[in-house]
């Protein structure tokens, strides 16, 4: 699926005529006849519905129907009076919509599905993704906006920031309205709940919305496959599906590990044994690709680098192995932890809101972190707004990283920059940093939701990205708990009910309480990986070193090419010191893709003239 939305506007027929045909396969249109949406699309991906001038499309999985759109349209008075029906439908969809000629185009919350828009000659436009708009603005690549995807946690406003110049992607609960004129303006429709709903009514928001989630994947009755490593977010995904449709068969993925001690499969196998016509798929470590595999081939896919292309193709051989057994659909428990685990902030924020009740899950975090008290007690005391923060992190960007051993403040742990970025670079950094700090406003003025939040935007761009992936190869993949219903459910739960010292994320766990079997939602271990990434290093270490020769990221000046060698082949004593590893290469494998691809449209446009 990929689109592009026009106004309303006369002038939109010259925009139209600069995007290729290949790429507006199929049309709808706004009632005046003038082109509305273009693009390729399947039927089953979008519900469409209108009434009188009003036209309305929902793109991606939902609930709803054509009558339903239809008698929303009909109680509508405006584009802003869609804001109930954009929170009322389950799922994870674009919605498009066409009123009294002013077009409305908004994503999912967690950018699972995503729109960004730029101005060709005057007319404002919106897509799915922000590279084919810079075709049509030949627009440059944000060379310093690229320094945000050297970072593991890039901040918010750095995490959304698109490489292409002149082209703009949404915000959080924001649609960008279309004018007639040619304009476009972002407006927000959307605000995080206040975390006040306590525990068992939380826990039913959550179970209600995880059911209708599940419920928009199966509707299709397409055969679906789901994750299921052991762990309690695929574990209570799956025995969600299986709740809402006893009958249909389910393939179960767990992936193997190199590491003997890594007992997700046992787990997965014991949880396995209680899901009824489910066909277990185990991807054994010694028959799929490594981690690191494959990483000097071309994508054509130029969104932006892929953060996830240490396992890219292991993501791929998964999927070919679920389209030979005939699923349509692969869903992930991606977006539990960022939900109904604490977030790091949340140990700055819980003291202030309960100084007692605290107590022991502070000493708990103490002893699993290691904090000193000291250390920790300054960190309670510093409560900056997040203009500060953002400041504060424009000073730490190359400080050395305390590990777990250092406390985060209320907005999260700073950012950081690999020591082989250049001394430039650093300070352009720097300076984004700091002019962010005077515009931004945090996605919630509750630090813990903010950082809710920005977890969730960052697991959801990835998916996006994943998703395009495996579709190669006739798979889908998706993430229920990253759909709005969901999320809304999971930020309303109470800040202190989702802490606790007996058992993992108390939240999902009520909510899963007579859906998943004590036994699995007992299990106290986590499956590691370090293994794997060491074992993936060690096979591909020279197609890793030979993307580190003539790297387009130092003839842009963002990095010393002899440093990230010396770094790559250095003993690593923990894996994590490979991840800002594994994001700079990214980097580099994208940036080689988008010369590659725009050699050959070079080519092409000179074969043409040749002609």
């Amino acid at each position: 699926m990929q689109f592009f939305v026009l106004p309303d506007s006369q002038d939109a027929a010259a925009v139209l005529e600069g995007i290729p045909f290949a790429q507006r396969e199929r049309s709808l249109h706004h009632a005046s006849g003038r082109p509305w949406i273009v693009g390729s699309w399947h039927d089953d991906e979008v519900v469409l519905g209108a009434y009188g001038s009003s036209r309305i499309a929902l793109f991606g999985s939902t609930l709803t129907t054509t009558s339903a759109l239809d008698r929303a349209l009909a109680q509508a008075r405006g584009l802003e009076q869609l804001d109930t029906l954009a929170r009322s439908v389950p799922g994870s969809f674009h919605l498009i919509a066409s009123v009294d000629g002013v077009t409305r185009v908004q994503g999912s919350l967690s950018g699972t599905h995503e729109v960004f828009w730029t101005t060709v000659g005057g007319t404002s436009l919106a897509a799915d993704r922000p590279d084919v708009l810079a075709e049509l603005t030949v627009g440059a690549i944000d060379d310093i906006g690229m320094l945000g995807h050297f970072m593991s946690q890039p901040p918010w406003p750095l995490n959304e920031r698109t490489l292409w110049q002149n082209v703009t992607c949404l915000g959080l609960g924001e649609y960008v309205r279309l004018a007639p004129d040619g304009t476009a303006r972002p407006l927000r429709w959307w605000a995080p709940p206040a975390d006040e709903v306590p525990l068992t009514e939380a826990a039913e928001r959550v179970k209600a919305t995880l059911l209708n989630a599940a419920a928009a994947r199966t509707a299709s009755g397409a055969l679906l496959a789901c994750d299921l490593s052991g762990g309690m977010d695929s574990t209570s995904l799956a025995f969600t599906l299986r709740h809402i449709d006893t009958h249909s068969r389910i393939v179960t993925v767990c992936h193997d590990a190199e590491d003997a001690a890594n007992d997700d499969v046992k787990w997965a196998v014991r949880a396995g044994a209680w899901l009824a016509n489910s066909e277990p798929l185990v991807i054994e470590a010694t028959g799929c690709p490594a981690s690191f595999a494959d990483q000097l081939s071309l994508d054509d896919d130029l969104e932006a680098p892929y953060a996830w292309s240490r396992t890219k193709s292991r993501i791929a051989h998964t999927a070919e192995q679920l389209a030979e057994r005939g699923a349509s659909l692969q869903l992930t428990g991606h977006g539990g932890d960022e939900l109904f685990s604490p977030a790091p902030s949340a140990y700055h924020t819980l003291p202030r809101r309960h100084p007692l009740r605290s107590i022991p899950h502070m000493r708990a975090a103490r002893s699993m972190f290691r904090w000193p008290l000291g250390t920790m007690t300054r960190n309670l005391l510093h409560n900056p707004d997040y203009g500060d923060w953002l400041r504060a992190a424009a000073r730490e960007l190359t400080t050395e990283e305390g590990g777990p051993r250092q406390p985060v403040t209320g907005w999260g742990g700073y950012p950081r920059l690999p020591v082989w970025v250049t001394t430039d670079a650093v300070h352009a950094c720097a300076a984004m940093l700091r002019s962010a700090a005077g515009e931004t406003e945090p996605y919630s003025y509750d630090p813990t939701q903010h950082q809710i939040l920005h977890g969730v935007r960052q697991c959801g761009s990835q998916l996006r990205l994943t998703n395009r992936r495996t579709l190669r190869h006739g798979v889908g993949y998706d993430a229920p708990y990253l759909d709005g219903q969901v999320v809304e459910a999971a930020l309303s739960a109470r800040l202190i009910d989702r802490f606790s010292t007996a058992r993992a994320k108390p939240v999902l766990a009520e909510a899963m309480r007579g859906t998943v079997p004590d036994a699995i939602l007992g299990r106290t271990t986590k499956g590691e990986f370090s293994a794997d990434v060491y074992a993936g290093v060690r096979r591909h270490k020279r197609e890793l070193l030979e993307l580190c020769d003539g790297m387009l990221l130092a003839e842009r000046g963002l990095v010393d090419e002899a440093a990230v060698r010396a770094v790559l082949t250095a003993p690593h004593p923990m894996s994590r010191t490979f991840i800002p590893m594994v994001y700079t290469l990214a980097c580099e494998s994208w940036l080689r893709s988008v010369e590659a691809a725009r050699a050959e449209r070079r080519r092409s446009t000179e074969g043409a003239r040749a002609s």
